[in-house]
């Protein structure tokens, strides 16, 4: 479909992006959902109740193996040859550097639960343990494991196998970056059709619905630091909406911000005030015992790795019958619920990296944080509980949206640092909504990168209404029940999408294994003058654009127009007079196929610094000041790295061309039923 353009030939702003066949479904489903909540929260409650007794009675076993297996196929991905295969064409750079990398990940994925949990679980499982004696240093032990297990490697293995796909698919296949698209190898075509726009209603509405249930939370615990610090009556249903107003309203002005902008200096500020507060705990809790514990929970962790990830409490049930369906399958559910936010918004930030790092960043970067913290907070609760409070924090620890302020209270300076973790979940509380609606909108868009800001705005207000909906009902448990239900579902897609992505990185590397000899490998020394010419005097952006149009259209249109004579689709397309726009300067011959990707060879002028030893620097005073040159290069639809044709002439950038032509069909002969076709109507390239 043909955009309109502005006066300077770059694709004007689109009014919407909205995707009717997936908003509209989506909004209806969400509006049912929050009128079952809000106006019948007790039927709500029973059916999501019931929904998740029959679910945890019968396909535990399910989410038990699925997230390890999760896991193990992350492991090895990274360890096989196909860790080296980048998130994007070979040469793509890293959007973000790998701080900002790394901040993002972390305040996107688990910042809220962190300030909600950190606390809350370890204290609570000490309290009921699911095997040991409750209050022993045996069940502190067992406190620490299952919390490090709840959030430690299989977490971010649900993440990662979910923004793998979608980073793989979205930045080396060019396809919209959707869960959809992630579902091609199974679907092909019909992802643009009602199956796809299902699957991306199912996404768009589980998204909002985990976003709003933590935003709840996050709610919850804000209005209860702000009582103890301030004595303020904040158990009001009118101050806690108020509070999701103004959040969601500061997270709306940083989603329209744009992600560089907004969602990466909020997040770098987050972890900053995160690793003062931990710091501080740290230093002015018990040092040296958290210090020895997280040394122990570490090795506790590591070494029960493998039990714990196939324990199904077969042989010796939890004293708690409930403990392994509320805690161990309900965060399981919540992380795949959440994946497919989580998965595209690291998915989004990670382009250009290799496998190799996508998956080491992923699954040991936040890791390493969450055990340290966890440890900071869960053994500090404990320790003081049990050697300072006298149990009086054990007692309050029922109330868990006040917990976290009530252990700073036995620390110094308790109000100083009750006020740093008010402004901390306040942050995480508006990086959590504003990334979820810039996430929200790509999926209502199907990944249109041209999306007007107002949709931004509009899917950050839905979160809020369904967060005070949802607050306002009490309907947060009955949505947790829910989640545990329809992440079953999600699982058993994630399931396929590793196949797919198996299948596909099988199908990138049979094409690397072939022959990308540079077309100057069979130059032959004919028109030497003109090549040493050129080799002295190095080309400048003009000298690159007539080339373009002087030597390589006309190649492209002569063999264009011979395979349209033989029967064979052709295009060539033209962008080098273009002045704006991502495929500016460049010019490509395009070959449809059927059921395989587009055959594509394609030229653009790439700048890059000028040596310092360079001869014409030497030679030439006046060209000593020029710090670039711009040369000719070609890019391809399967990713490759190009390569430099300024010194082919007409006949042998046919040759080219053809030889490039001749291996795409040998390798696409062998590779037909696994190598994936763009979707229809976004470009191809590299």
């Amino acid at each position: 479909m043909a955009h309109p353009v502005n006066e300077s030939g770059a694709a004007a702003a689109p009014k919407t992006t909205f995707s009717a066949p997936v908003v509209v479904p989506a909004l209806l489903v969400l509006g049912a959902l929050l009128v079952l909540c809000g106006a019948f929260p007790d039927l709500a409650d029973r059916i999501f109740s019931s929904a998740q007794s029959w679910v945890v009675g019968h396909f535990d076993w399910f989410y038990t193996v699925i997230v390890t297996m999760f896991l193990v196929f992350l492991i090895l991905l990274a360890c096989s040859r196909y860790g080296d295969i980048r998130l994007g064409p070979d040469d793509a750079k890293p959007e973000f550097s790998f701080l900002s990398w790394t901040a993002m990940l972390f305040a996107a994925g688990m910042g809220i639960g962190l300030m909600y949990f950190g606390v809350g679980e370890p204290l609570q499982h000490y309290l009921s343990p699911p095997t040991q004696l409750a209050g022993t240093p045996e069940a502190a032990r067992e406190a620490l494991t299952s919390t490090f297990f709840h959030w430690g490697l299989h977490a971010w293995a649900i993440y990662g196998v979910m923004g793998l796909v979608l980073a793989y698919f979205g930045f080396r296949y060019n396809l919209p970056l959707t869960m959809r698209s992630g579902l091609y190898p199974l679907l092909q075509q019909r992802i643009n059709g009602p199956i796809g726009h299902g699957v991306d209603t199912f996404a768009l509405v589980g998204t909002i619905a985990g976003l709003a249930t933590t935003l709840g939370y996050g709610a919850l615990q804000l209005a209860a630091g702000l009582n103890i610090v301030t004595g303020w009556d904040t158990s009001t249903d009118t101050f806690r909406v108020g509070l999701i107003v103004v959040v969601v309203s500061l997270a709306g002005l940083s989603a329209a911000s744009g992600l560089d902008k907004g969602v990466r200096r909020l997040s770098e500020v987050n972890l900053i005030l995160t690793f003062v507060l931990l710091g501080f705990v740290l230093f002015f809790g018990p040092t040296v015992f958290l210090l020895q514990a997280f040394s122990e929970n570490v090795g506790n962790y590591l070494s029960g790795l493998v039990s714990l990830s196939l324990r199904t409490f077969a042989y010796q049930p939890a004293q708690d019958p409930a403990w392994f369906g509320g805690w161990t399958i309900l965060y399981w559910a919540w992380w795949i619920s959440w994946s497919p936010f989580v998965g595209m918004f690291i998915a989004r930030i990670s382009r250009g990296r290799t496998v190799r790092e996508f998956i080491v960043g992923v699954l040991l970067i936040p890791t390493a944080f969450n055990l340290l913290w966890m440890t900071a907070f869960g053994n500090g609760a404990i320790w003081i509980d049990t050697h300072v409070a006298q149990g009086a924090l054990a007692q309050s620890a029922g109330n868990v949206d006040a917990l976290l302020f009530r252990f700073f209270e036995y620390l110094p300076l308790a109000k100083a640092v009750s006020w740093l973790a008010i402004v901390l979940i306040a942050l995480f509380f508006v990086t959590s909504a504003d990334s979820g609606a810039y996430v929200v909108d790509a999926i209502a868009s199907r990944g249109d990168p041209r999306s007007p800001v107002w949709q931004r705005l509009f899917w950050a207000a839905v979160l809020g209404v369904t967060a005070v909906v949802l607050l306002l009902a009490g309907g947060l448990k009955a949505l947790q029940a829910m989640t545990l239900v329809a992440a079953m579902p999600v699982a058993a897609i994630m399931a396929v999408l590793c196949i797919g992505l198996w299948r596909g990185m099988k199908a990138d590397v049979t094409h690397a294994r072939q022959d990308l000899s540079p077309a100057t490998s069979f130059w032959t020394g004919q028109h030497w003058r003109k090549r040493l010419e050129q080799i002295v005097h190095q080309p400048t952006a003009s000298d690159v654009k007539r080339f373009l149009q002087k030597t390589v259209l006309p190649a492209m249109r002569d063999v264009a127009a011979e395979m349209q004579r033989q029967g064979i689709q052709a295009q060539v397309q033209d962008y080098s007079e273009q002045e704006a726009g991502a495929e500016t300067g460049t010019v490509r011959l395009v070959i449809p196929t059927p059921e395989l990707r587009d055959f594509v060879y394609g030229v653009r002028p790439i700048k890059r610094k000028l040596p310092g030893f360079m001869l014409s620097e030497v030679a030439d005073e006046k060209e000593s000041t020029r710090r670039h040159v711009v040369e000719p290069i070609t890019f391809f639809a399967d990713g490759r790295e190009g390569y430099d044709i300024q010194y082919l002439r007409h006949e042998e950038l046919i040759a080219d061309i053809l030889r490039n032509y001749e291996r795409y069909l040998s390798v696409s002969a062998d590779q037909r039923t696994v190598l994936l076709n763009r979707a229809p109507g976004h470009a191809e390239g590299a």
